[in-house]
C-alpha cells in the first residue's frame, strides 16, 4: 500500500457536520495539521469527502 499526507488548507467553518467528523477521523484538527496514511478504499472516501479542505500528497 501506498502512503498519502493529507494536509488541511480550509477552515470547516460553516461546512456539514459529516466534513467535520471526516476531518476528525482522519485525525485532523487545524488549518495546517498533517497526518500520514495508508492509502485504503476508506481513506480515499474520507478524502473525496472533504477534498475541497485538504490537500494531498504521496509519501516514499
Amino acid at each position: 500500500m501506498s502512503k498519502i499526507k493529507v494536509t488541511q488548507v480550509k477552515s470547516v467553518i460553516g461546512g456539514k457536520q459529516n466534513q467535520k467528523d471526516t476531518l476528525r477521523t482522519l485525525g485532523i484538527k487545524r488549518i495546517g495539521d498533517s497526518v500520514v496514511r495508508e492509502l485504503t478504499p476508506e481513506v480515499k472516501g474520507m478524502i473525496t469527502t472533504v477534498n475541497h479542505l485538504v490537500t494531498v500528497e504521496e509519501v516514499d
